[in-house]
Order: structure tokens, then C-alpha cells, then sequence
């Protein structure tokens, strides 16, 4: 789960992170007052939609008076946003935050990042803030320092001092460098994040840091836990798939093909996306019904795909293990009976009660077609879509 910036920086000053003063603003007339209420000669408007690049696109302008920044808003709200990270169809901002400008010597960038492989939260941090990581690592690499902190020893004092020393920063910036990536690191199991990034974390004149930006990712497994945390989700911002998914906890991402996939486990999934792309398909989803999935979470997961207009053809693919093959055919016969199939349908089962399952489709009196493998129902249903 995603949040705004404003929303991240309420968390950085609520842990001890500094940022600079800022109101949010859903009107014109608002960010008019937003700008008089901060006093200063410079502020910032801001679009917030849930996407970097933002400032490259319009999205981040400087206002001198509250009549400009009020000005500034009128044009951004309401706008479609459109950033390296939107796509094409771009985002409506619905918001603008207006903060404090800031007079800004350096940039740096400052990351945490869960790290699966090592079981390890990786602290990056870049003397190149302001600029996408990915092109720093490519172009700079040495300008970049990671260290990896085991959650069961928790973060040492060597590590952040090797951050500190390792790009040779000022002596001067140490202490609070240090302090800011301590309470980032507090932050970061105490509200289950899956990344946490300040691009750019900010010096200015006067030799005080600041988290310019702040863009946070949580991890949605986690967010039962973390109540304060889940009531910030902008339904706005998501696709209306999505949000029709974690209804029903079902694992859904939407892509741009013309083939939906039904599948039960996320190794299969992407598997199975694989081999549609390798036979000339493309995949509209990605969709992990679980190992222990009832008939109604088949169905909803059928009326999902069916709701996606851009689906000319729907592969089922299932292994029945603790998922039995029955309970999928007789979830597919219901979905579509109850839907309406509209579009080709192949599925393919194996595993545990696959007989029932193979025996309750053929005898549905539906127009689904079988397949004897994965390669055999990829190929079958790349060319029933085209």
C-alpha cells in the first residue's frame, strides 16, 4: 500500500524525522490560506497522486505570494498528471500540498528497502539526490553506500558511521545524518514497511536536514496490524480491480493484455504468465487465488476478469493440492453460469481430484475447452483471443 507525501511527512514528524512546514489543500482558496499561514517568501505547491517524477510534469511549482499559489492550484487540480511511473493514462490530482521553501546547498538520497533474499532491511544512501537511483547505480555506482541491518541485532553504530565515512561527508552532517537514519530505521519495523525513501533529504543554508520528498510503501500482508496506517489508503489512486480484490483477498494486479489468468499460487501465476508471453500473448492480470480458495472466492475472482473489458480469452491454470481441482471446475461452472461467458475459456487442472474436476466441465454444458498441459492451454488460448 501506497500513501501521499503529505501523509508521509505527518509520519516523519510524528518520528522525530524533520520536514519542512506544509498544508494540504483540496481548493484553490485553501492553498491560497496555506501559503499565508507558512509566512515565507517562497513555498511550494505540490500535486499529490501516488507517483515520482512529479516536478518534471508540472506537478511541483514554486509560488512567491498566496495569490500565485492560489493561481498554481487552480491549474493542478483537477489536472491529469502524467509521469514516467503513471503511464500514459496519468493520475487526477485531487490535492495539493503547499510547504515552506527551502534554500537547499546539497541533496542527498536515503532509502530502506526490505530485503527478502538476506532477510535484512538494505539502507541505501547516494550523495546524488534528487536524481532516480536506478540511473545513479548504472552511471555512478560508487556514489552510492548500502548496508544491511539484521532485524535480530538491529541497527549498530558502526553502520551508520560507515554511511557517514563512506562518501567522506562533512563532519558537520554526521550527527544528524546518523539521528535522522536511526529514526528511519525505528520507523521502518514499527510500521511494517516494504521501502521507505527521502529523494531528496535535504541541506540547506543553515546547515539543518530536511526530508524534501518522502514516498513510503507498506507491506499489505501486514496491514491487519497497522490500523492507523491502512485508514490513509486513497481508493482514488487505485485501479477499481485492485481495490474489488482485496475484498475478497485475492491477489490481483492489473496489466495492459487481452488474456485473463486465473491461478492458484504465485510461483504458477507468473509461471503462467510466462508462457502466454512466450507463445505471443499478453497476460491482463496477474491473479493467485490461494492454496485454500472456497467456490464464492473463485467467482469473485471470475467477476473480476469478466468486468475487464480489455479480456478476449481467460486461461485457468490450477494444481490442485490443498485447492482440489473439483472445487475450481465447480467454481469456473458457477462464475459462469451466474456471469456469462462471453469469451473463450481453457482451463487446465492437475492434481489432487482432478478426474471429478475434468468429469464436472465436461459435463457442464459450457463452451470451455480443455487443455492436456500449460504449453497445451497457453497456445490454445493465445489464438482464441487473437
Amino acid at each position: 500500500m501506497n500513501i501521499h507525501e503529505y501523509q508521509a511527512k505527518q509520519l516523519f514528524r510524528l518520528n522525530g524525522v524533520p520536514v519542512p512546514d506544509g498544508y494540504l489543500a483540496s481548493t484553490p482558496v485553501e492553498a491560497e490560506f496555506a501559503m499565508r499561514r507558512l509566512g515565507t517568501e517562497v513555498g511550494v505547491v505540490k500535486a499529490q497522486v501516488h507517483a515520482g517524477g512529479r516536478g518534471k510534469a508540472g506537478g511541483v511549482k514554486l509560488a512567491k505570494t498566496p495569490a500565485e499559489a492560489r493561481k498554481i492550484a487552480e491549474q493542478m487540480l483537477g489536472m491529469t498528471l502524467v509521469t514516467h511511473q503513471t503511464g500514459p493514462e496519468g493520475k487526477k490530482v485531487h490535492k495539493v500540498y503547499v510547504e515552506a521553501g527551502s534554500k537547499i546547498v546539497k541533496e542527498y538520497y536515503l532509502a530502506l528497502v526490505l530485503d527478502r533474499e538476506t532477510a535484512s532491511v538494505s539502507i541505501m544512501f547516494s550523495t546524488e539526490g534528487g536524481m532516480d537511483i536506478e540511473e545513479v547505480a548504472a552511471k555512478t555506482p560508487d556514489k552510492i553506500v548500502v548496508v544491511k541491518v539484521d532485524p535480530t541485532v538491529g541497527l549498530q553504530g558502526f553502520q551508520t558511521r560507515r554511511i557517514c565515512f563512506g562518501l567522506n561527508l562533512p563532519a558537520a552532517e554526521h550527527k544528524e545524518l546518523s539521528s535522522i537514519i536511526k529514526n528511519l530505521y525505528k520507523m521502518f519495523l514499527k510500521y511494517d514497511y516494504a521501502m521507505l525513501e527521502i529523494n531528496p533529504l535535504v541541506v540547506t543554508a543553515d546547515g539543518k536536514m530536511f526530508a524534501l520528498d518522502g514516498k513510503m510503501n507498506f507491506d499489505d500482508n501486514a496491514l491487519y496490524r497497522q490500523k492507523d496506517i491502512e485508514v490513509m489508503r486513497d481508493f482514488e489512486e487505485e485501479d477499481e480491480r485492485d481495490i474489488e480484490a482485496s475484498k475478497y483477498g485475492l491477489s490481483y494486479i492489473g496489466l495492459d493484455g487481452n488474456i485473463g489468468c486465473l491461478v492458484n499460487g504465485a510461483g504458477l501465476a507468473m509461471a503462467t504468465m510466462d508462457i502466454i508471453k512466450f507463445y505471443g500473448g499478453r497476460p491482463a492480470n496477474f491473479l493467485d487465488v490461494g492454496g485454500g480458495a472456497s467456490q464464492e472466492t473463485v467467482t469473485n475472482a471470475f467477476r473480476i476478469l469478466f468486468a475487464d473489458a480489455n479480456v478476449k480469452g481467460i486461461f485457468v491454470n490450477i494444481f490442485g493440492g490443498i485447492m482440489k481441482c473439483d472445487i475450481i471446475a465447480n467454481g469456473v461452472v458457477a462464475a459462469a453460469k451466474e456471469l456469462g461467458l462471453r469469451v473463450p475459456m481453457v482451463v487446465r487442472l492437475e492434481g489432487t481430484n482432478v478426474d471429478k474436476g475434468k468429469e464436472i466441465l465436461r459435463t457442464s454444458g459450457l463452451n470451455l475447452y480443455a487443455a492436456n498441459d500449460m504449453a497445451d492451454g497457453a497456445k490454445k488460448i493465445v489464438e482464441m483471443a487473437k
